[in-house]
């Protein structure tokens, strides 16, 4: 259990999880998975999800077979999205699942979601007619939670989900707050219109509710130069008072207009860091497309590694790990072995 959680630091217990896999299959048959022993079931099952987690193929046995046997398996579910190479076998069954739920019950939403979660990391477009049927059936029930989780996924098949258009259309009008922003991102994914979306866009950006402008900024940042009509907005918004804006806001004038808007997306993005270190894992992902202009960062970046703790998103081990990464080769990018000691105000 406790691998499986720190699983972005857990690859050097590879060999070892399916080492145990293996010996409790030897030892009680294929369907260990179902095992009558709490025990001996909950011993399997963590085991096999860590190594799912890892992306190893030798955990989908276990896994398919909770998912064909349907014991314990919202738990195969959850880590099944780490085996992109198997999507052949388990995009089907996943669908199965999906299809099998009942959209009209509230209590629903975590299995629905976990799905077209699954399913989206996965990224098999066999899966797309399955996600376009759920969030048809969403809208019906009105199930906000499922129908935006649907949008979700149906955006990370951009063109191959055109089929699903007209309700992707009509949602970006709903008046649920997490519906219609997942709608603007699924009409740009799948329609790639700039003149549909970019009204739209521009509409979040001057809405009231914070997490509304700050989707609307990162689908800005991804759309890049083309989006340059929403920089004025952008500008405006770098004077919010809250850094959860500030920071997208910051990186999509950066991803827009590029150098001209180095100085201020810099200040801005250390500035949010100073002031709240759960901004880091965006800040410095900002940094590192902004390549030298990040400079001035450096010290900032070497007194946060320094740390035996930092910020990050939610403290989690994999936001941290990445943190590290980017960090690390950011600053090597900056200042590389050798150079600080030539320029001593480099140090």
């Amino acid at each position: 259990a406790v691998l499986e959680s720190c699983h972005p630091i857990a690859a050097p217990a590879r060999e070892a999880l399916a080492t145990h896999i293996d010996a409790q299959r030897a030892a009680h048959g294929p369907g260990v998975w179902t095992a009558p022993e709490a025990r001996l079931r909950r011993s399997h099952q963590e085991a096999v999800r860590a190594l799912a987690r890892l992306g190893d193929a030798r955990a989908l046995p276990s896994l398919l077979a909770a998912l064909d046997g349907d014991v314990d398996a919202w738990r195969a579910i959850q880590v099944a999205g780490h085996l992109p190479q198997a999507a052949d076998q388990l995009v089907p069954r996943l669908c199965d699942h999906l299809r099998r739920i009942d959209l009209s019950q509230q209590w629903t939403e975590m299995s629905a979601n976990a799905i077209l979660a699954a399913l989206a990391a996965l990224g098999d477009p066999a899966a797309v007619p399955a996600l376009v049927d759920t969030l048809g059936t969403a809208v019906r029930h009105e199930h906000h939670g499922v129908t935006q989780a649907a949008l979700k996924a149906l955006a990370a098949f951009g063109p191959a989900a055109t089929g699903a258009l007209d309700t992707i259309r009509s949602l970006t009008t709903a008046t649920d707050a997490h519906v219609r922003p997942a709608a603007v991102a699924a009409l740009w994914a799948v329609g790639g219109d700039l003149a549909e979306v970019m009204p739209l866009l521009l509409g979040l950006l001057d809405d009231r509710i914070t997490f509304l402008i700050s989707d609307a900024a990162d689908l800005l940042g991804e759309m890049g130069p083309p989006a340059s009509v929403a920089l004025p907005r952008l500008r405006r918004l770098l004077t919010h008072d809250y850094e959860w804006v500030r920071v997208p806001c910051a990186a999509a004038l950066w991803e827009i207009g590029g150098q001209a808007e180095a100085p201020a997306v810099l200040d801005t993005l250390l500035q949010a860091w100073a002031k709240n270190p759960a901004t880091a894992n965006h800040v410095v992902a900002c940094l590192d497309r902004m390549g030298p202009l990040a400079a001035p960062a450096l010290p900032l970046l070497r007194e946060q590694l320094a740390l035996p703790r930092r910020g990050g998103r939610f403290q989690s081990i994999d936001h941290d790990e990445e943190l590290q990464r980017v960090s690390r080769a950011l600053i090597a990018r900056l200042d590389p072995p050798g150079q600080s000691a030539a320029n001593p105000r480099t140090a």
